[in-house]
């Protein structure tokens, strides 16, 4: 049971991540053709966020996945090993982890895949998906617990 629990904290962190990740990409590409001034029909950015979310999913989705996966488990271990707050401790492995996703992408691959995270504002607000990622795993973590 503890094991399905786990699993499924995961998920749902995972989850609000990436698609807090895939829309804050998409809302940063829009207002980029906004700037210029392209008028955007509100249809239109519900269905360009929507096919991003959608062709994101194997490729960024799972790298996500991945590095959500490395970071709780390495802040599992410190929170249990060091008496850390995990509440504190999840969140800022998941903003880290956003962050250093995006960091390694430029030197490894040459370009910043994720077109919303190329500047020093989108770059923040990918690792604050992250944050999110790790608030909602730490909560329910709480709530199991209450």
């Amino acid at each position: 049971m503890r094991t399905r629990f786990l699993i499924i904290r995961f998920l749902l962190a995972w989850l609000g991540c990436f698609s807090l990740a895939s829309l804050m990409h998409s809302q940063f590409v829009l207002a980029g053709l906004t700037g210029q001034g392209i008028q955007i029909a509100l249809t239109d950015r519900l269905q360009m966020s929507l096919s991003d979310w959608w062709g994101l999913l194997p490729t960024y989705g799972l790298i996500i996945a991945i590095g959500l996966l490395l970071a709780f488990s390495i802040a599992g271990w410190l929170s249990r090993r060091f008496s850390i707050n995990a509440v504190f401790l999840y969140p800022l492995a998941g903003f880290v982890t956003l962050l250093c996703i995006h960091l390694a992408m430029q030197p490894i691959m040459d370009i910043t895949l994720i077109a919303g995270a190329r500047g020093a504002l989108g770059l923040l607000t990918q690792a604050a998906t992250g944050l999110a990622g790790g608030w909602i795993f730490a909560k329910f973590r709480n709530l199991r617990q209450a």
